[in-house]
């Protein structure tokens, strides 16, 4: 209830008012289909479009970055015919990983989707908040972020078609039948476009996943890891954590082992930016491109969390480069 209260307030509706939404579950029995599943499916409770990867300017320097879209759908279900009736909501947030900065530079919107400021589109993947967006054309990604303190104009190609995670798609999150998403990945898509108006090249990861229920009862987060690996393999591993820091869920054979900690200045929240990760088929160390990657989106999504770009070791050598994201270590998530 505290929930509903809380999206209410910040759409100027009392939930209290209408009734509670009926989202449909997740099942092991739906198969994924394309362009179909690109798009959005609006009845589930929230889904994501996620795109990270790194970057490498004229000069050399490598840069990390994050483009997510979120949609939502209310916890209540209000019968007013009204355009600006809140029956959707999309937040995005941006980042941008600079070692010359020496923290990341973030940035985040969100809308109601009333009169065309917001929406995604059902069929294929187009999704925006004001001048943001994230449009799917053929085989190629566009991406429009104009921020406080960066742009970023990027295209991702696509050489081949999605991953899908978990049972063909169908990804657990936990031991409940509903505690689950469907979940695919597009891995080592080729990047070029342009920050700040400078051109840039590099490679990209984007993950699609949608659910009513996402987390298990008693779990206050997850740790996950995208990464594309030298010679054009990619691995993809996640837990979820119980309030006591363990492994309360994680698929057969993947393990997270905290190597070092950074502790924000800002917030005072520790983090395991350096980690092994362990899965049936590979070992990888991940160590960050920098340790200042803590997300302050409170103003959306109404947490803080750490994402950032890491290399991926092997035996001490790199082996690929990717993402990393740790959630709830600042306070329980609430999905």
């Amino acid at each position: 209830m505290k929930r509903r209260a809380f999206l209410a307030a910040g759409l100027g509706y009392c939930a209290l008012a209408f009734p509670e939404t009926k989202y449909p579950t997740v099942s092991p029995r739906f198969s994924l289909q394309f362009p179909r599943d690109h798009g959005a499916h609006p009845d589930y409770r929230q889904e994501w479009w996620y795109v990270t990867g790194w970057l490498k300017t004229q000069a050399g320097a490598d840069l990390g970055f994050q483009i997510t879209f979120f949609r939502i759908r209310p916890d209540f279900e209000n019968p007013n015919p009204s355009a600006f009736t809140p029956r959707q909501v999309i937040l995005a947030h941006a980042a941008l990983a600079e070692p010359r900065h020496g923290r990341l530079r973030h940035d985040e919107r969100a809308a109601r989707t009333a009169l065309e400021l917001a929406g995604s589109r059902e069929g294929t993947t187009n999704v925006w908040v004001n001048d943001w967006s994230l449009v799917l054309s053929e085989k190629t990604y566009f991406a429009k972020i104009v921020a406080r303190e960066f742009s970023l104009d990027l295209q991702f190609a696509a050489n081949e078609g999605p991953v899908l995670q978990g049972e063909s798609g169908f990804s657990r999150k936990g031991s409940g039948p509903e505690e689950a998403s469907y979940y695919y990945s597009r891995p080592q898509l080729a990047v070029r476009g342009a920050v700040d108006g400078a051109p840039v090249t590099g490679t990209a990861w984007l993950d699609h996943e949608w659910s009513s229920q996402y987390m298990a009862a008693g779990a206050s987060g997850w740790d996950w890891c995208g990464i594309n690996l030298d010679g054009g393999g990619s691995l993809m591993a996640f837990r979820m954590r119980g309030k006591d820091g363990r492994t309360k869920f994680a698929p057969p054979g993947v393990s997270f082992e905290p190597l070092r900690t950074w502790k924000s200045p800002r917030t005072g929240v520790e983090y395991p930016v350096a980690i092994a990760v362990r899965t049936k088929r590979d070992n990888l160390v991940l160590q960050p491109l920098m340790d200042d990657q803590e997300l302050d989106a409170r103003a959306s999504t109404g947490t803080i969390y750490w994402e950032g770009a890491v290399r991926a070791l092997r035996d001490g050598k790199v082996a690929g480069r990717g993402y990393l994201e740790l959630t709830g270590y600042w306070r329980p998530i609430k999905l």
